[in-house]
């Protein structure tokens, strides 16, 4: 390996470094407690480290929702491959959501604000974008053809993801019922939603 790949492999494994201890201090003393100074004290470096590879607490949290949604996209086309059927796929897909939030309830809370105090991210994410687009087009493979129309496909889609994400808020804030009850309510919404798509 010449010196500039084991330059730029050191970079690589500092950044995730970074990220990985940014996690470790959120899952330990919550989104609130997370700061530079805390990040370089965690992994031994100087905050300037810290700064050569973000420039503010922002940044890490860019990259910590960057990499959330590309892990729920890799989540969701696994979920759809498994089924045949358009409303079998969106049904896996909403459940593939649901269990990415409470598998990974940290990057969930970043990638959507769930009980921290985060500034809006501004600008769409792709791995974001390709999430909902895989499920949108899965919504209109179940749409009669005369149906199709982006404003319809759009409302079905926020229909799905507004019912989905705010049980799983309740339940993030410890608000919510027990599993099995969730589960009900969970698969409830999904298969009245999906019957609802041609109306």
């Amino acid at each position: 390996m010449g010196s500039k790949e084991r330059i730029q492999r050191i970079k690589e494994e500092t950044r995730a470094n970074i990220l990985d201890a940014a996690l470790d201090i959120v899952k330990e003393d919550g989104w609130q407690a997370l700061s530079m100074r805390k990040i370089a004290d965690k992994i031994e470096y100087t905050a300037p480290i810290i700064y050569e590879y973000f420039a503010n607490k922002e940044g890490i949290l860019l990259e910590l929702t960057r990499k959330g949604n590309g892990l729920l996209l890799i989540e969701l086309k696994a979920a759809k491959a498994e089924h045949n059927t358009p409303e079998k796929q969106l049904e896996a897909m909403w459940i593939a959501y649901w269990d990415f939030a409470f598998e990974h309830t940290h990057l969930y809370q970043v990638m959507f604000g769930v009980d921290m105090m985060c500034c809006e991210q501004k600008k769409s994410l792709p791995e974001a974008e390709a999430a909902r687009k895989l499920i949108s087009d899965t919504i209109i493979q179940i749409m009669d053809d005369k149906a199709i129309c982006q404003d319809r496909v759009c409302r079905k889609y926020y229909t799905f993801w507004s019912i989905i994400h705010g049980l799983i808020s309740i339940n993030l804030v410890n608000k919510g019922t027990n599993e099995e009850m969730n589960q009900h309510i969970l698969r409830d919404a999904i298969h009245g939603i999906i019957r609802t798509i041609n109306d």
